[in-house]
């Protein structure tokens, strides 16, 4: 499968990120109190073992989402990526996917202009907020497609990709499988589901899937069996995906994070070896 179709599979179902909005099931924490905690470094998770923050831990997680993301382990190959695949969201760019109609990649080129004025995007601004919420490509087409790739060569950009993708993303999933007592594995399935489904509280969405979870199965937090729990979640991830027709390869829930779990690797500990979409790939050590 091409990078585009991976792409198009694990975008279609982003919500807007912008809202912040309440992670309602029993006993979640609001995103916006996640995303509030995240500016501190997390401490150890309730359960035991190396948490997802763990240098050598995130490495593992960056691969595996791009295995899905992008066909590929070398994640930081893609900062200068950027298609629209056609998916309603506009552009789709950089290492997460940051999409010009869902509001991320405005708020990342505004960090970006924050730590470094007049850099190349700077002047797609204005553009950028008025084609947030649609597919448009008006005031930016290919100048900005270019301007993206030759600001991805800029460290300071590259920083800036790394940390919205943590404020957004990472951080939230993490402080809440960490609320939840779940393992590194735990904690890496929470972040590949608000990758791809987003942080609202939707059926579709982060909140909507653990919301369902839970209606099957006790976090660990709450006196459950973890991975009682963590296959009730991946059962409610795997709905919300076939309810999108871009969804129906669910091979990164089916042939990677149920293998991991089946194998009772909670720690998330190398090797790994899994399939995505059809292709296979290891991680040795």
């Amino acid at each position: 499968m091409t990078q585009s179709n991976h792409r198009r599979s694990a975008r279609l179902g982003r919500r807007t990120l912008l809202a912040a909005t309440a992670l309602t099931a029993a006993g979640a924490l609001s995103f916006a109190g996640v995303q509030a905690m995240a500016s501190t470094t997390p401490k150890a998770t309730a359960a035991s073992g190396v948490n997802l923050t763990d240098a050598h831990k995130k490495e593992i997680a960056m691969e595996l989402v791009s295995s899905a993301e992008n066909s590929s382990l070398d994640w930081k190959a893609q900062y200068k990526y950027i298609e629209d695949i056609g998916d309603g969201r506009g552009y789709t760019a950089g290492i997460i996917g940051f999409c010009s109609g869902t509001g991320d990649m405005l708020e990342l080129v505004q960090a970006y202009t924050a730590a470094e004025p007049g850099n190349p995007l700077a002047k797609y601004l204005p553009a950028l907020k008025k084609v947030n919420g649609t597919d448009s490509h008006a005031g930016l087409g290919t100048a900005f497609v270019n301007a993206w790739k030759t600001a991805a060569k800029d460290t300071v950009f590259q920083t800036a990709q790394d940390n919205e993708r943590d404020r957004v993303y990472f951080n939230p999933a993490v402080q809440q499988a960490e609320a939840d007592g779940l393992h590194a594995l735990g904690q890496f399935i929470y972040y590949d589901a608000i990758v791809m489904h987003g942080p609202g509280d939707d059926p579709t969405s982060f909140g909507g899937i653990r919301k369902a979870a839970l209606k099957k199965a006790k976090t660990p937090a709450q006196g459950g069996n973890e991975t009682t729990y963590l296959n009730a979640f991946l059962d409610a991830r795997k709905a919300a995906m076939l309810t999108e027709a871009a969804h129906d390869d669910t091979s990164r829930v089916d042939t990677e994070q149920r293998v991991f779990l089946k194998a009772g690797n909670l720690d998330l500990n190398p090797p790994l070896t899994w399939k995505t979409y059809g292709d296979s790939y290891t991680i040795k050590n």
